[in-house]
């Protein structure tokens, strides 16, 4: 599972406030930022007010529901095998992570966390980490571990078992907050919340949203920034995982910050980054997360068998130089300069 350090996207936020056309020609756009589930958010649209409070609301909802560090959150509660109410919030992830790990054989799994904390987010301490203490870990971590019954209630088979949907609920947050602004008929908006992003229309230039992508440079202090490519995105979500600034070397081998949930131990690194765009950012946050794990085969074949879902691979060849994979299609969204496609370099 990914770890959320540095987020490896540049949002191209344009500042100027501008009218769009039309009957909406007096709506201007309006952008709130701030943070929430310990990271930031940005959020632009076009509306006739700001709405700040309203998302804020909204944001504050989600968090009591699925942040695993609100001491009275659901998921706290859950964690803790207490009686608690699954609300809608908890009850969407829960069941869209079991739907995932299914179709990703376990490598998307929200139970991980043991493991990761395990490993350590340095990894300096590694090599205390034996097989045997990954294999007792392994007894309570598990997607099958755990369920929600016909009547709304928590099933465990062993009550150490601990979720942390932070793999998948930040892209749900969008998705959330995009569904609160298209509940006032905003259709030109832009959300993004710890670097998942989902956008409808245009921006306040009458463009599709422009959205970069990283270089793979090694920099662990995540100040670097080169852009591999530069994607327009309207009416779509797009979610990325990137482990190029992440990772260790032990006996001449880079390993990830991403845990495989089904081995227990982390990932040799294949995918460096993997860009996912769907036509919700759940979906999109999921599987760029699980992609990082299952390695380039594997991903592209689900990948395959998703409806609507394109992928962007940035992974490191035998030579040590870097390639690019990407689905049939997603040449869509790329933005041409100078004739040709940022995405092919």
């Amino acid at each position: 599972m990914k770890i959320k350090y540095q987020y490896n996207l540049l949002l191209f936020f344009i500042l100027a406030l501008s009218c769009t056309s039309g009957s909406k020609q007096n709506y201007i756009y309006y952008q709130d930022q701030g943070e929430i589930f310990a990271t930031g958010y940005h959020i632009k649209y076009a509306y006739n007010r700001s709405l700040e409070e309203e998302i804020l609301a909204e944001l504050h909802k989600f968090d009591m529901s699925l942040n695993p560090f609100k001491e009275n959150s659901i998921i706290t509660k859950v964690n803790r095998n207490e009686p608690v109410e699954l609300d809608s919030f908890f009850l969407k992830v829960f069941r869209r992570s079991e739907e995932i790990s299914r179709t990703t054989d376990g490598k998307f799994d929200i139970t991980v966390s043991p493991l990761i904390n395990a490993w350590g987010f340095g990894f300096q301490n590694m090599d205390s980490v034996t097989p045997e203490i990954i294999d007792s870990l392994k007894e309570f971590v598990g997607y099958e571990k755990i369920s929600v019954d016909t009547e709304g209630n928590i099933i465990k088979t062993d009550p150490r078992v601990q979720i942390n949907t932070s793999a998948i609920a930040k892209g749900y947050a969008c998705d959330v907050i995009a569904e609160l602004l298209e509940s006032y008929g905003i259709e030109n908006y832009m959300v993004e919340i710890g670097g998942e992003i989902t956008a409808k229309g245009v921006n306040d230039k009458g463009e599709c949203w422009r959205i970069g992508i990283d270089k793979p440079i090694d920099d662990v202090t995540g100040m670097l920034h080169d852009l591999q490519a530069v994607l327009s995105l309207c009416n779509k979500s797009l979610a990325t995982s990137g482990n190029y600034r992440n990772y260790y070397i032990k006996d001449g081998k880079k390993y990830a910050h991403t845990i495989d949930p089904v081995t227990g131990y982390p990932s040799q690194l294949d995918i460096l980054g993997a860009t996912v765009i769907a036509d919700d950012c759940m979906t999109a946050d999921a599987y760029a997360t699980a992609f990082m794990a299952m390695g380039m085969k594997r991903s592209v074949e689900t990948a395959r068998t998703i409806p609507g879902l394109h992928y962007y691979f940035i992974y490191e060849k035998s030579d040590g130089s870097f390639g690019i994979e990407y689905s049939e299609g997603f040449e869509q969204f790329f933005v041409k300069k100078d004739g040709g496609s940022l995405g092919s370099e």
